[in-house]
């Protein structure tokens, strides 16, 4: 079998499988009980896929990966309004840390926290838009405080990941 032959099925595989695990984080998450102080509050445990793949794979990667896990979960446990917000949270997220990342002045928690607050920017600017008001912005303030939390969370345990995980592991994979 010719090499690029093996490097696609590789990348497949590997995509594959980060998006199967961010589904898996998605369903645990939605099985949590709700923040009962802040209505709306996740932990946001895909994003450390997300952060992962950023890191070892590319902005590219990274964003294909959660638009995909987006679309599928959707499908699976939500529908059309989940998949609107997550979608409008998830792409300015993404596109915020592929931007902060791309400075190389930022460190993975950093990168991660603002990712955490644009996912929450995303879906307020999708709740403002749906229902024709922007009576929901002041939710935001304490979104943000949230997401920055959640963010830095989730961002330590990225950067564990991607200084833990070996580069071998995505040999062949990144393009």
């Amino acid at each position: 079998m010719k090499q690029s032959k093996k490097n696609n099925i590789r990348r497949m595989a590997v995509y594959a499988m980060l998006i199967a695990l961010a589904m898996i984080f998605s369903y645990v998450e939605s099985q949590v009980p709700p923040f009962f102080a802040v209505p709306g509050m996740k932990l946001g445990l895909t994003n450390i896929v997300v952060v992962t793949a950023l890191y070892k794979l590319g902005n590219g990667s990274a964003m294909l990966i959660n638009v995909l896990r987006i679309v599928l979960v959707s499908l699976l446990f939500g529908g059309v309004m989940s998949m609107l917000y997550s979608l409008a949270g998830g792409m300015l997220s993404t596109a915020v840390m592929i931007v902060l990342k791309k400075t190389g002045k930022f460190r993975v928690i950093t990168v991660s926290a603002a990712g955490g607050i644009a996912h929450n920017v995303g879906q307020i600017m999708a709740a403002m838009f749906v229902l024709n008001t922007a009576a929901v912005g002041w939710y935001l303030a304490i979104l943000w405080f949230t997401g920055l939390l959640t963010g830095i969370l989730i961002g330590l345990l990225g950067s564990i990941l991607v200084r833990r995980l070996p580069d071998r592991f995505f040999d062949g994979v990144r393009k």
